[in-house]
Protein backbone atom coordinates (compact mmCIF):
# COMPACT_ATOMS: atom_id res chain seq x y z
CA UNK A 1 0.00 0.00 0.00
CA UNK A 2 1.23 3.57 -0.79
CA UNK A 3 0.12 6.17 1.18
CA UNK A 4 -1.34 9.37 -1.10
CA UNK A 5 -2.63 12.62 0.13
CA UNK A 6 -4.67 14.58 -2.13
CA UNK A 7 -5.79 18.46 -1.30
CA UNK A 8 -9.44 18.98 -2.50
CA UNK A 9 -10.70 22.61 -2.70
CA UNK A 10 -14.17 24.08 -3.81
CA UNK A 11 -15.83 27.61 -3.50
CA UNK A 12 -18.97 26.34 -5.76
CA UNK A 13 -22.24 24.98 -5.14
CA UNK A 14 -21.85 24.58 -1.34
CA UNK A 15 -18.35 23.74 -0.95
CA UNK A 16 -18.42 22.21 2.45
CA UNK A 17 -21.18 19.23 1.06
CA UNK A 18 -19.19 18.90 -1.91
CA UNK A 19 -15.66 18.39 0.27
CA UNK A 20 -17.50 16.37 2.49
CA UNK A 21 -18.58 13.96 -0.13
CA UNK A 22 -15.72 13.34 -2.01
CA UNK A 23 -14.25 12.31 0.86
CA UNK A 24 -17.06 10.03 1.49
CA UNK A 25 -16.19 8.97 -2.49
CA UNK A 26 -12.14 9.19 -2.17
CA UNK A 27 -12.57 6.67 0.56
CA UNK A 28 -15.10 4.07 -1.51
CA UNK A 29 -12.62 4.19 -4.45
CA UNK A 30 -11.42 0.77 -5.44
CA UNK A 31 -8.08 -0.55 -3.69
CA UNK A 32 -8.27 2.28 -1.22
CA UNK A 33 -8.76 3.23 2.08
CA UNK A 34 -8.92 6.61 3.88
CA UNK A 35 -6.31 7.26 6.83
CA UNK A 36 -7.56 10.47 8.16
CA UNK A 37 -8.73 13.86 6.68
CA UNK A 38 -8.00 17.44 7.72
CA UNK A 39 -10.24 20.30 8.98
CA UNK A 40 -11.68 22.66 6.44
CA UNK A 41 -10.15 25.61 5.84
CA UNK A 42 -11.67 28.87 4.61
CA UNK A 43 -8.96 30.71 2.19
CA UNK A 44 -8.80 33.64 -0.33
CA UNK A 45 -9.00 32.75 -3.82
CA UNK A 46 -5.33 32.32 -5.70
CA UNK A 47 -5.26 33.21 -9.00
CA UNK A 48 -8.42 35.56 -10.21
CA UNK A 49 -9.41 37.33 -7.14
CA UNK A 50 -13.02 38.36 -8.26
CA UNK A 51 -14.39 34.82 -7.00
CA UNK A 52 -15.66 33.74 -3.34
CA UNK A 53 -13.45 32.22 -1.01
CA UNK A 54 -12.62 28.49 -1.02
CA UNK A 55 -13.00 25.85 1.71
CA UNK A 56 -9.96 23.89 1.41
CA UNK A 57 -8.65 19.95 3.13
CA UNK A 58 -6.27 16.94 2.77
CA UNK A 59 -6.95 13.74 2.84
CA UNK A 60 -4.26 10.61 3.18
CA UNK A 61 -5.18 7.00 1.48
CA UNK A 62 -3.64 4.06 1.29
CA UNK A 63 -4.07 2.49 -2.30
CA UNK A 64 -2.53 0.44 -4.48
CA UNK A 65 -3.59 1.97 -7.05
CA UNK A 66 -1.74 3.21 -10.03
CA UNK A 67 -0.73 6.84 -10.00
CA UNK A 68 -2.58 7.13 -13.33
CA UNK A 69 -5.75 5.11 -12.53
CA UNK A 70 -6.02 7.37 -9.32
CA UNK A 71 -6.39 10.64 -11.65
CA UNK A 72 -8.78 9.07 -13.59
CA UNK A 73 -10.97 8.10 -10.66
CA UNK A 74 -10.37 11.80 -9.15
CA UNK A 75 -11.38 13.58 -12.30
CA UNK A 76 -14.17 11.21 -12.43
CA UNK A 77 -15.30 12.45 -9.03
CA UNK A 78 -14.58 15.66 -10.28
CA UNK A 79 -17.12 15.71 -12.97
CA UNK A 80 -19.41 14.16 -10.98
CA UNK A 81 -19.18 17.21 -8.97
CA UNK A 82 -20.27 19.41 -11.70
CA UNK A 83 -16.62 20.48 -12.23
CA UNK A 84 -15.88 21.92 -15.71
CA UNK A 85 -12.23 21.80 -17.09
CA UNK A 86 -11.75 24.89 -19.34
CA UNK A 87 -7.97 26.90 -20.18
CA UNK A 88 -8.64 29.25 -17.18
CA UNK A 89 -6.24 28.36 -14.64
CA UNK A 90 -7.66 29.82 -11.18
CA UNK A 91 -11.10 30.06 -11.71
CA UNK A 92 -14.09 28.97 -9.13
CA UNK A 93 -14.96 25.36 -9.22
CA UNK A 94 -17.20 22.88 -7.79
CA UNK A 95 -14.26 20.77 -6.60
CA UNK A 96 -11.25 20.52 -7.25
CA UNK A 97 -8.74 17.41 -6.34
CA UNK A 98 -5.14 17.13 -6.73
CA UNK A 99 -2.64 14.76 -6.09
CA UNK A 100 -0.42 16.20 -3.59
CA UNK A 101 2.00 13.30 -2.85
CA UNK A 102 2.24 9.98 -3.69
CA UNK A 103 4.21 7.63 -1.44
CA UNK A 104 8.13 8.67 -2.40
CA UNK A 105 7.03 8.58 -6.49
CA UNK A 106 8.71 11.64 -8.35
CA UNK A 107 6.77 11.61 -11.83
CA UNK A 108 6.85 13.96 -14.24
CA UNK A 109 4.77 13.47 -17.49
CA UNK A 110 2.22 15.09 -19.46
CA UNK A 111 -0.88 14.37 -17.84
CA UNK A 112 0.57 14.30 -14.02
CA UNK A 113 3.26 15.61 -12.05
CA UNK A 114 4.27 14.42 -8.77
CA UNK A 115 4.63 16.31 -6.23
CA UNK A 116 2.55 18.63 -6.56
CA UNK A 117 4.26 21.33 -9.12
CA UNK A 118 3.36 24.66 -6.87
CA UNK A 119 2.44 22.72 -3.51
CA UNK A 120 5.36 24.57 -1.88
CA UNK A 121 4.47 27.80 -2.41
CA UNK A 122 0.72 26.54 -1.43
CA UNK A 123 -0.19 27.58 2.26
CA UNK A 124 -3.74 26.24 0.86
CA UNK A 125 -2.18 23.19 0.71
CA UNK A 126 0.23 22.50 3.15
CA UNK A 127 -1.81 24.30 6.00
CA UNK A 128 -4.03 20.74 6.00
CA UNK A 129 -1.58 18.79 5.37
CA UNK A 130 0.92 19.96 7.77
CA UNK A 131 -2.05 19.02 9.86
CA UNK A 132 -2.16 15.59 9.07
CA UNK A 133 0.86 14.93 8.83
CA UNK A 134 3.35 16.70 10.83
CA UNK A 135 6.17 14.78 10.64
CA UNK A 136 6.10 14.64 7.12
CA UNK A 137 9.33 14.58 4.38
CA UNK A 138 8.86 15.36 1.44
CA UNK A 139 10.75 13.51 -1.95
CA UNK A 140 12.91 16.45 -2.24
CA UNK A 141 14.34 15.45 1.55
CA UNK A 142 12.51 18.62 2.94
CA UNK A 143 10.45 18.47 6.11
CA UNK A 144 6.97 19.72 5.84
CA UNK A 145 6.77 21.55 8.81
CA UNK A 146 9.87 23.83 7.88
CA UNK A 147 7.97 25.05 4.06
CA UNK A 148 4.82 25.76 5.93
CA UNK A 149 7.42 28.18 8.58
CA UNK A 150 8.33 29.95 5.37
CA UNK A 151 5.03 30.60 4.03
CA UNK A 152 2.64 32.93 4.26
CA UNK A 153 -0.43 32.03 5.55
CA UNK A 154 -2.18 34.20 7.75
CA UNK A 155 -5.13 34.86 5.55
CA UNK A 156 -6.47 30.69 6.14
CA UNK A 157 -8.83 30.19 8.85
CA UNK A 158 -10.23 27.06 9.99
CA UNK A 159 -13.49 27.18 8.70
CA UNK A 160 -16.18 26.50 11.87
CA UNK A 161 -19.86 25.08 10.31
Amino acid sequence: MTIVYLALGSNLTNPFNQIKSAFAELDALPCSSCITTSSLYRTPPYGLLDQPDYLNAVISLESTLLPEVLLDHIQHIEKQHGRVRTEKHWEARTLDIDILLFGDAVINTPSLTIPHYDMCRRAFMLVPLLEIAPRLLLPNGYALVDLVAQLKHSEIRLWNE
